[in-house]
């Protein structure tokens, strides 16, 4: 185990078997071979009751805007990852297939049964052209991009960028994040307004950047030791 992992098993280290959460692998249709709404769906819903999730929170208002296969996978990187997380009754899920000027960070709720979308900024260096999508990711320092993966969330801070959460990659593809500092703040390119008058919002330097008016739910949400997790799903 590296010295960084090390840090965050210390620190958020519980019972994996209290927060364990048991996803179907089959979810695929055997007549098409292609993917099974259905099935993908019977999939979560049993996971979300492996969690002490009743089975009708996938029908919850709003829980299924979130792409089903996106939020599986977060699932099964939580359940991997349970090892480091001081919590998994909530979450936060990056949607980086959808542009910069939709709402593509979901807090997911999986007791309640609710989830809240705000809008959140990618890096710069991923998307060098400004065309408001992430166009590539990237965990090499200077890169200025923003990472994939799974995160856990470290304690809140006062920094440059005023309140701002620390965070932690857990995968091989955000494992710089750290010295990256990579975190969640807020930013004044981060607005519904601006996403209205440009089709885009602005750009990070691969930090998590959400709206001054989002930045209290987000960091209320997530906390210390919960789970964060970022992908784009290739169409």
């Amino acid at each position: 185990m590296d010295a960084s992992r090390a840090f965050a098993c210390r620190r958020f280290r519980t019972d994996a078997a209290t927060c364990s959460i048991h996803l179907t692998t089959h979810v695929s249709d055997r007549m098409t071979g292609t993917f099974s709404r259905r099935a993908l769906l019977g999939g979560i819903t049993l996971s979300l009751m492996a969690a002490g999730v009743k089975a009708h929170a996938l029908h919850a208002p709003r829980f299924s805007e979130i792409n089903p296969e996106l939020l599986k996978r977060a699932l099964v990187a939580m359940q991997r990852q349970s090892a480091y997380l001081h919590a998994t009754d909530r979450l936060a899920v990056v949607d980086f297939t959808l542009p910069s000027k939709s709402p593509r960070m979901y807090l997911v709720d999986l007791h309640a049964r609710t989830v809240r979308s705000v809008l959140v900024a990618h890096g710069l260096g991923s998307d060098p052209d400004y065309t408001g999508w992430l166009i590539r990711f990237s965990n090499v320092p200077g890169s200025l991009a923003t990472s994939a993966g799974g995160y856990v969330t470290g304690p809140a801070y006062i920094g440059e960028h005023g309140h701002s959460l620390r965070l932690e990659g857990l995968d091989k593809t955000n494992s710089n994040a750290e010295d990256r500092e990579i975190v969640i703040h807020s930013a004044w390119y981060v607005s519904q307004e601006r996403a209205l008058s440009t089709g885009k919002i602005g750009r990070s330097d691969g930090c998590f950047a959400v709206a001054q008016a989002s930045l209290e739910q987000v960091l209320n949400h997530l906390g210390t030791g919960r789970f964060l997790y970022a992908e784009k799903i290739a169409a």
